[in-house]
């Protein structure tokens, strides 16, 4: 019945309703142009020979207008809709639902015949009020959008592709349902309907409750994660650039405090499982610096300045976007960055886009400055790598029984958490072993290592930032970390369940520390102690990338946040 009424609709306009006579046959071989016409563009519409795919919607997609805006806004990235219930997916599932299948190769979703029809419904639609507008006046100025001015023929052309076509209603309701407005993208590719149908089978992740290799309670939802990771396995691709000299780019730094983004450097470059060639495979784009060659490099010593390091980035990122196509596409919503130096959140500060859009993988993950995003930005384990040849060596502790003290910190006085820890703990109660640097007399007897290896707990306190690589050493050695950093975005904190491993306690709090870990009652804290041992896997690096490891998790929690921006509807 919609096809007749659509029919008629189109003759009336045409003033088919005479017959042939009187010219009619006129009016009717343009009806029947009228028809070929929409149909052609419906076909070429779901088209995937071009390498793009577009989508139409059966239903208003309020957040594309969002989408559309992160091509004509600078400043404005796809929102952060939590990864709650959605509608059932376009198309079938990227993998079987069952919660021991084995991942298969991901196909495009295909358009759902509703689709299609009111696809064709739109197109009709927009057709038949064309056919009564006048012409526009030659050299006639576009409307003011509010978007930026179009640039002179001088300038680069910003090619945007993620832009949605506002398309009126009908006068009558009964010719388009559903919608005072539709929004419909008019270039979503691949590679994004796949992710939009990634988020969907997330959202409806079926319930696990038992894992032969991972242990559900250190996850806040085991169901989702374990969903997520499949799909991001078995269809994220990631493009490496190619441009930027060595060695700010390229070359990564293995050892010391802040090796995590060495790391990552490395096993990304060398990964042939997610990253592509062909860029227009790819679902995100690494910029491959390095923060700690840029520190080393660039930064005049004694001038407390991050300028030379800001305009670097802003030149590099600046030279990428107007090299390729792939940064105006999202405005760099779909870059990240990973980089552990203390001043890596800063040195964005001078691209609006860079430090707006981007996912950015820091170890200064600090949610009160305004620049670390929770929800769109990662944080990074802060790893401290005294062996950079065999990064999982020196790891484990003694079993919860063996451990005799029952807090124990060392280190340098930076920042304004340590002093007041050492101020009010140093010294004063032999449970509380607080140092300000392990005293050397103290130190020949029980190591440092050794220290963290005996205790039930171990204090990591915030430095000049909130970051501390002493929490990942405490999961390293099997003891459990107490947390102090008001403002600091724990690692993989959108799918691990912190509390149950570890104690986070409020800087304000520290006078009752030992008040709070004596509170802590011994089945809890053995059970703590041991879901530290078996949360070890996700904190270690190694040689060649393990599943569920370091590397992984970080790429997951950028594959993770990059799909809550996303919307879906």
């Amino acid at each position: 019945m919609d096809v007749i009424g659509i029919e008629k609709a189109v003759a009336s306009r045409l003033g088919c309703s005479g017959g042939l006579a009187g010219g009619g046959w006129r009016t009717l071989v343009l009806l029947v142009v009228a028809i070929v016409t929409s149909a052609a563009a419906l076909f070429a519409s779901f088209s995937s020979s071009s390498g793009r795919v577009s989508l139409w919607f059966s239903v208003p997609f309020p957040a594309l207008s969002s989408y559309g805006d992160v091509g004509s806004n600078s400043s404005t990235s796809w929102p952060t809709p939590p990864l709650s219930h959605v509608p059932p997916p376009l198309a079938r599932p990227l993998l079987p639902l069952g919660p021991s299948s084995s991942p298969v190769a991901a196909a495009p979703p295909s358009p759902s015949p509703t689709a299609s029809f009111v696809a064709s419904k739109v197109l009709l639609h927009t057709f038949l009020r064309g056919l009564n507008t006048p012409p526009s006046p030659a050299h006639s100025p576009p409307p003011d959008t509010g978007g930026p001015a179009t640039p002179s023929p001088t300038e680069p052309v910003n090619n945007t592709i993620n832009e949605a076509v506002t398309i009126n209603p009908p006068s009558s309701t009964s010719e388009i349902s559903n919608a005072a407005e539709v929004k419909v993208p008019t270039s979503l590719r691949e590679t994004d309907l796949q992710l939009i149908q990634a988020k969907r089978e997330i959202a409806d992740a079926p319930m696990i409750s038992n894992d032969s290799v991972l242990y559900p309670p250190l996850f806040l939802n085991f169901s989702v994660f374990k969903r997520s990771y499949e799909l991001m396995e078995t269809i994220l691709k990631v493009y490496v650039y190619q441009d930027g000299n060595r060695p700010l780019c390229h070359t990564p730094v293995l050892g010391g405090i802040y090796a995590s983004e060495g790391w990552f450097m490395k096993l990304m470059q060398e990964n042939q499982q997610f990253v592509v060639k062909d860029p227009e495979k790819a679902h995100l784009f690494y910029l491959p610096y390095s923060s700690l060659q840029l520190r080393t490099h660039l930064y005049v010593p004694d001038s407390h300045s991050l300028q030379p390091i800001s305009i670097f980035l802003r030149d590099y990122v600046n030279s990428i976007s107007a090299k390729y196509p792939f940064w105006n596409r999202t405005k760099g919503a779909d870059h990240f960055l990973v980089a552990c130096h203390d001043w890596a959140p800063y040195t964005t500060k001078l691209h609006n886009e860079l430090r707006e859009n981007t996912i950015k993988a820091v170890c200064n993950a600090d949610a009160s400055e305004g620049i670390f995003v929770p929800g769109r930005d990662v944080s990074l384990a802060e790893t401290h790598i005294r062996t950079p040849k065999r990064p999982d060596s020196d790891i484990g502790g003694r079993p919860a029984s063996e451990r005799s003290i029952l807090a124990f910190f060392a280190g340098q006085m930076h920042g304004r958490v340590r002093p007041i820890l050492v101020g009010q703990w140093g010294g004063r109660d032999e449970d509380m072993r607080i140092y300000e640097a392990l005293p050397a007399d103290i130190a020949r007897k029980m190591s440092y290592a050794e220290h963290m290896r005996s205790s039930k707990y171990c204090v990591c306190p915030m430095g000049y930032e909130v970051n501390s690589p002493r929490i990942v050493e405490a999961i390293h050695y099997e003891c459990v970390p107490v947390i102090i950093a008001d403002n600091f975005v724990l690692p993989f904190q959108e799918v691990l369940d912190w509390s149950a491993f570890s104690v986070v306690v409020a800087e304000k709090d520290i006078p009752r520390l030992k008040e709070i870990l004596l509170g802590i009652g011994e089945e809890r804290y053995m059970t703590m102690q041991m879901n530290v041992k078996r949360l070890q896997k996700h904190f270690v690096w190694h040689g060649r990338p393990r599943k569920y490891d370091l590397f992984h998790m970080i790429l997951h929690s950028i594959w993770y946040n990059r799909l809550t921006q996303i919307p879906v509807q």
